[in-house]
């Protein structure tokens, strides 16, 4: 709906677009207000450029923007953010522009002076004939009875991981996980460095704990329908049922990661304890978001533990809990094998997050952790996603690569495309330059062994690698990027090369301003020219950035 959205606006200011016909039509928002409020995160080059492209789009349309673009800022405090915008914006702009003079807003509490519990839109239905059953088939549903948030659930599929090595040496202590998916029977095939999707699953242990605090049978079989209050054509199905309540916990619930502040505070609707509800309540409120940060974000608190061992007085139905709890979300990795040379294998380059929580315990990514958990033969939930590497049409075109880290995922796959137009296609290919960063040569030097045969084999015409602790300055990819000024300039600017970017955004926008620098000091361009240079590069698909924060 979003993207239809914003081809719909592309399409009315007259801006071409492949997605969508029609015509332009600068009176489309003719009587329509508006306020527009944008989710970004200011790490990334492109901060909240779909929400300013609307407020901006939308005026020119004739549409009327009663109240200022408001920002938010997942970098900082995207909560407060928004409550700020809310509280200070959004409904004092509502209350003036419609609300006759005398005419106040009506808000009901309940008992303990907390927001009501809303009101469910579905209910829980039990099927006690299905219990104990070894496979339970889950109801077919139309697309258009699917949330367009929870449809990964429905479109992802049971994929073989069957083969999974360390990357890193044991001295590093680190881990980096090379793994291999069998997708001989995915319907949509992949593309070279597209991305795939990983569905993860809480491991056994929260499951239980959260089951048995909440008294949940996970044993039981149950499905989503209408409430007695819903339409039901207007009901919508969040996950795949019916299903056992382990099934749902295990695969539809973040249990681990910590809740957002609006989460506390309809958590706090649900302790009985008035120690536990005030607790939740002020660490959801404004003043409260230090307190918050300090103990639930530093902390690593998830749900799982508030319910079983912090607020033990939280009681919930399982449709209250379901109506409450966020749904997992799937993580997208950049494939790092060719299409062409690994049809049926999907692989993928892990860095495992983990840590110690303050105390003490161990704590492990939502979904590294669930990838460290598997073994070969294990099946794993998955979905293909296009990504925006592609290589140049033309293969006698140079291609500069940047990939520290992780960030070599696609460069892997990229290289070993490459290696099978040249020798496997006999055509004539361009030069191909990489970038790679990490901390230690004996440490944490991923792919060095086929990095090496790359090279012996003419595909990987020139490699360079920041080894950042191995002296006493430390040196990253956009150091070693600046002392080839020159041969990179010519590259880019006479031979046409493509130039791919993967890792963090704070590499992401380091190397992007040696490359501003490298268009004007050795391009004589002016700043204003780099930038539009580089944009129009990124236009033509070659200048292509995937970057994480």
């Amino acid at each position: 709906n979003a993207l239809n959205f914003y081809n719909i606006l592309k399409v009315k200011l007259g801006i071409h677009t492949d997605e969508m016909d029609g015509e332009a039509d600068t009176h489309f928002f003719d009587a329509v207000d508006y306020m527009v409020f944008g989710l970004g995160n200011r790490q990334y080059e492109h901060f909240n450029s779909v929400a300013k492209f609307i407020d901006s789009a939308l005026e020119k349309l004739s549409a009327t923007r009663i109240a200022q673009l408001g920002i938010g800022d997942d970098d900082n405090d995207l909560e407060g953010d928004f409550e700020t915008w809310k509280e200070n914006t959004f409904w004092k702009t509502l209350k003036s522009t419609y609300l006759k003079h005398g005419t106040s807003l009506l808000i009901e509490k309940n008992k303990h002076g907390n927001i009501s519990k809303p009101e469910l839109p579905f209910s829980v239905k039990y099927h006690p004939s299905l219990e104990g059953r070894p496979l339970i088939m889950p109801d077919k549903v139309e697309r258009d009875q699917i949330l367009n948030s929870s449809r990964y659930y429905f479109n992802s599929h049971d994929c073989v991981m069957n083969l999974c090595r360390e990357l890193r040496t044991p001295e590093d202590g680190g881990s980096t996980l090379h793994m291999e998916f069998d997708v001989s029977k995915l319907e949509k095939k992949y593309y070279t460095a597209d991305n795939l999707a990983i569905l993860p699953m809480n491991n056994n242990e929260s499951v239980e704990l959260i089951a048995e605090a909440l008294e949940f049978n996970l044993d039981a079989v149950f499905s989503l329908v209408p409430s007695v209050n819903a339409s039901s054509d207007k009901f919508q199905h969040s996950f795949p049922t019916p299903c056992t309540v382990r099934d749902y916990l295990s695969r539809y619930c973040d249990l681990i990661s910590p809740p957002r502040r609006s989460e506390l505070k309809k958590l706090a609707s649900y302790a009985t304890d008035p120690t536990d509800r005030n607790a939740l309540t002020r660490m959801s409120s404004k003043e409260g978001k230090k307190e918050y940060a300090d103990k639930m974000v530093a902390g690593h608190v998830g749900i799982v533990d508030i319910v079983s061992e912090l607020c033990t007085s939280i009681s919930m139905s399982l449709d209250e809990f379901v109506a409450l709890c966020p749904r997992l979300q799937p993580r997208y990795y950049t494939i790092s094998s060719s299409s062409s040379v690994h049809p049926d294998s999907i692989h993928i380059t892990v860095s495992i997050l983990s840590g110690i929580r303050r105390d003490s315990t161990d704590f492990t990514g939502v979904c590294t952790g669930h990838l460290a958990s598997i073994r070969p033969g294990d099946n794993c939930r998955v979905f293909v996603r296009d990504s925006s590497f592609r290589l140049p049409t033309d293969s006698t075109k140079p291609v500069i690569m940047i990939g520290p880290g992780t960030g070599i995922a696609p460069m892997r796959a990229l290289l070993q495309e490459r290696a099978h137009q040249k020798i496997e296609m006999g055509k004539e290919v361009g030069p191909n330059v990489l970038y790679f960063g990490c901390k230690n040569s004996k440490q944490d030097f991923i792919y060095a062994d086929e990095l090496e045969e790359f090279q012996r084999n003419g595909t990987l015409n020139s490699l360079y690698v920041a080894f950042s602790r191995e002296q006493k300055k430390k040196v990253y990819v956009q150091h070693l990027l600046e002392q080839n000024s020159s041969k990179t300039w010519n590259m880019i600017d006479k031979l046409g090369a493509s130039i791919f970017i993967c890792g963090g955004t704070k590499m992401g926008h380091d190397v992007v301003q040696v490359l501003s620098r490298i268009a004007m000091e050795v391009g004589g361009m002016t700043e204003d020219e780099a930038k539009t240079y580089y944009d129009q590069l990124h236009t033509q698909g070659r200048f292509v950035q995937e970057l994480w924060s």
